[in-house]
């Protein structure tokens, strides 16, 4: 996992002695790799009384149509400029071109983030 917070070192090269540990709100977290099944999702804790549903599992999208907005199976990822590899492993991210059931469409939402796939299908 990647170091969270400021550099121990300053612009100059200097050390920087840490002011205190890693407060919980300060942790970062492992990334939610949303891959083509079943929908499971995932419900956490936010900052602030808040909470954040993460898509773990989704075979479904809400796809832009002609400025309707249609649900559509998702049937595989087809591309995945993050990553070549989610396109092997079927991880739905931002920016990726998925197989719907209506066409191929580019995901506009953050499926970890949101806990939902939103789309736009492509011409």
């Amino acid at each position: 996992m990647k170091d969270q917070g400021r550099s121990p070192r300053k612009r100059t090269g200097g050390r920087r002695r840490p002011i205190r540990k890693k407060r919980k709100f300060e942790l970062g977290d492992e990334p939610t790799e949303t891959q083509v099944g079943e929908p499971k999702l995932k419900t956490l804790d936010a900052r602030g009384n808040t909470t954040k549903v993460r898509a773990m599992e989704t075979n479904v999208a809400s796809v832009a149509v002609d400025g309707e907005v249609v649900a559509a199976e998702i049937e595989s990822v087809s591309e995945n400029d993050a990553n070549p590899n989610y396109v092997r492993r079927n991880i739905i991210t931002k920016g990726a071109i998925v197989e719907t059931s209506e066409g191929e469409a580019r995901v506009t939402s953050r499926p970890g983030q949101d806990g939902q796939v939103n789309a736009v299908l492509l011409d």
